[in-house]
């Protein structure tokens, strides 16, 4: 697999997961409440009472990270990667903050699953900053390898 492939793809689970988030919050915003994550669980109607303005406004905002983070995935320039990646980092590591210290609400598995989740948005962006410029052909990062080397 090529670095680049390796970037589209680690970008493309961050877009879905936006998407994804932003689109169901965005579009139906009691129905993201009541039931996300799906499949029966309900992660968020357990933390405080239903506000459909910060709903939609969460899935909005969602939705703007996943445009930022497809961009990234369709140009994979080492800036706008870099951007994508520090975008994603400004909301997933507050986010994990939040449900890491506000526990509980949810069961055992359910808070494994969430906290994974979280989790794994943070570690690819953290990935994503520190490879890119090795990887995707920053000149600053080019010639220090070379010089290196």
């Amino acid at each position: 697999m090529t670095h680049r492939l390796w970037y589209r793809i680690a970008l493309g689970y961050l877009v879905f997961s936006s998407m994804q988030i932003g689109v169901w919050a965005l579009l139906a915003p009691q129905s993201f409440y009541d039931s996300f994550p799906g499949m029966g669980r309900t992660w968020i109607s357990v933390d405080g009472p239903y506000n459909e303005h910060f709903v939609r406004d969460f899935g909005a905002l969602n939705l703007a990270l996943a445009v930022v983070l497809l961009s990234a995935a369709i140009s994979l320039t080492v800036p706008l990667v870099r951007t994508a990646a520090l975008a994603s980092l400004a909301w997933g590591i507050p986010h994990f903050l939040y449900h890491l210290f506000n526990t509980d609400q949810l069961s055992s598995g359910d808070l494994f699953a969430s906290l994974g989740g979280l989790a794994l948005f943070a570690a690819l962006p953290i990935a994503l900053l520190i490879l890119a410029p090795r990887h995707l052909g920053d000149p600053e990062s080019a010639g220090a390898t070379k010089a290196a080397g």
